[in-house]
């Protein structure tokens, strides 16, 4: 299984690849958002330590370790990552609504959020179903990796994008709700650390893929829809929580 791993996330990786062509149609016309090597530093090791952490025994004890702690000091569960996975994303409409412009406009910011859950939602999903990793309490074996925590980080790394020419502290705000997520989703017994890193690290991965790939998706497929507008909000229908977007063309 491990190796149906590695494919997914070095598939993931060579997506980022493109934006160094020398092709004038690739995605090196984005002048704002040139790809970095350096930007893949952090989702990668985060990754990386997850994916190895699934064969390793010294990861494995950790996990084991990093359990065992958190359970001597629960009480009793709380569900806020239920909803903290989404804040910081929403947290860009909210701060557009309230005044305070980022990057993007509704329309170019709503497509690479739509782009970033895609890449995020496919890899985590498909990891899920092919690997056989039982979560802490036993419930399932899909615990790898973590998908709250992948759209908590994907959504404090689009914040972080969106906003961090106007403050980096709006950035850091998401991250650390992001990292809370992650660790409620370890004190839930839902998750190993194990899982929770690589989530992290394909969340942030994924909306910097996301960012690289706008202007391709933008030029190609949106070019006419200029005036897009529209809100999106968290429901929950007394089971299921999730999102509903309404826009107007």
């Amino acid at each position: 299984m491990m190796k149906i791993q590695l494919f997914i996330v070095s598939s993931l990786l060579t997506l980022c690849t493109f934006g160094q062509s020398k092709n004038p149609d690739s995605l090196s016309f984005n002048k704002e958002l040139k790809f970095k090597y350096e930007a893949l530093i952090i989702p990668s090791v985060l990754i990386g330590y997850g994916v190895i952490g699934l064969e390793s025994h010294t990861l494995k004890d950790i996990n084991s370790d990093t359990k065992n702690e958190i359970n001597e000091h629960i009480d009793k569960k709380f569900t806020i990552d239920d909803f903290s996975q989404y804040s910081a994303f929403l947290s860009v409409y909210a701060l557009n609504s309230a005044g305070v412009k980022g990057k993007n406009n509704f329309k170019d910011r709503t497509i690479i959020l739509a782009s970033a859950y895609l890449i995020m939602g496919t890899t985590v999903n498909v990891i899920k179903m092919t690997g056989n990793e039982m979560r802490p309490d036993g419930t399932s074996n899909n615990s790898f990796p973590s998908g709250h925590t992948a759209t908590a980080f994907m959504g404090a790394e689009f914040l972080y994008q969106e906003y961090k020419d106007v403050s980096v502290w709006y950035g850091i705000s998401g991250y650390l709700v992001a990292a809370g997520t992650g660790f409620f989703r370890m004190y839930n017994d839902r998750h190993w650390f194990s899982d929770v890193a690589a989530g992290a690290g394909i969340g942030i991965l994924s909306t910097k893929i996301a960012y690289w790939l706008h202007p391709v998706i933008s030029k190609k497929i949106f070019k006419k829809k200029e005036n897009l507008n529209g809100m999106v909000l968290p429901v929950y229908n007394g089971r299921e929580y999730g999102l509903a977007m309404a826009v107007s063309f």
